[in-house]
């Protein structure tokens, strides 16, 4: 098997399981059959077809090879026969993910750089092949996209694709590469999704969020002690400052008397 036909067998690997991904979303929210088929082909291919967009990559994927329509819209109609007992194979749908976003992560790469792009862009490239079909997936189905809620998905495309970018650069021929691509990739996601590893998560609750102790210097915090001061001093109560006086035995000066 050639490092082509790998990568192209992980990639219908990958758009088979993102369009199972997206009909099964699609039944949750009680969606017809055309929504389950739309929503299916935006998750396998809404990666891929912003990345082209963004890099004036034409024509598309799907475009270019319609018998990936195909494949997705079979993966859709096989999910929606049989998902009466989907649910038993939530751990293969997880592995078949985990394929796909390799495929995707080192296809984004690839493109990026065939386009004379540096490496930056090739990382982000990676990135959006790789999250985007679900983001779209998840907003259109009415929630938030679980890579913003601490999935750790977008750093295993970073991970895979920084890995395929310094084999090419040390001069390892694409037939290492690719498959090292491909299984850094899987590997650190099958490891996030065994040991439950996630992304950290910021939560900010308005006004009933504590100062940090660090932050004790901040614009709030001066504002607050500013605000403190000039009540105290309204109540005639004065700074420690302004209670020492000239004369410490509080006594009158004599006046003199002229003779």
């Amino acid at each position: 098997m050639t490092v082509t036909t790998l990568l192209t067998a992980t990639y219908v690997v990958g758009i088979s399981a993102e369009a199972m991904t997206a009909a099964l979303s699609a039944g949750r929210q009680r969606l017809d059959f055309f929504a389950v088929s739309l929503l299916a082909a935006i998750t396998a291919f809404g990666g891929g077809t912003v990345r082209d967009v963004l890099l004036g990559h034409y024509p598309l994927v799907w475009v270019e090879n319609p018998v990936y329509l195909i494949v997705v819209l079979a993966a859709a109609a096989i999910t929606v026969s049989l998902s009466f007992f989907m649910h038993y194979f939530r751990s293969l749908f997880l592995a078949l993910d985990a394929v796909g976003l390799a495929a995707f992560t080192v296809l984004g790469t690839q493109v990026a750089l065939s386009e004379g792009h540096g490496p930056l862009i090739a990382i982000v490239a990676a990135i959006c092949t790789g999250v985007f079909g679900g983001i779209l997936r998840d907003i259109l189905s009415d929630r938030v996209p679980l890579v913003f809620m601490g999935d750790l998905y977008a750093a295993c495309a970073l991970i895979g694709s920084v890995t395929y970018m310094v084999l090419e650069q040390l001069g390892a021929p694409p037939a290492v590469v690719i498959p090292a691509g491909l299984i850094v990739t899987f590997a650190v996601r099958m490891w996030a999704v065994k040991y439950n590893k996630s992304m950290p998560i910021f939560a900010y609750n308005d006004e009933n969020q504590p100062v940090d102790p660090r932050l004790r210097l901040s614009a709030q915090f001066v504002r607050e002690t500013a605000r403190k001061a000039k009540s105290k001093v309204a109540r005639g109560i004065k700074p420690e400052a302004s209670k020492k006086t000239k004369n410490p035995d509080n006594k009158q000066p004599k006046s003199s008397e002229s003779d």
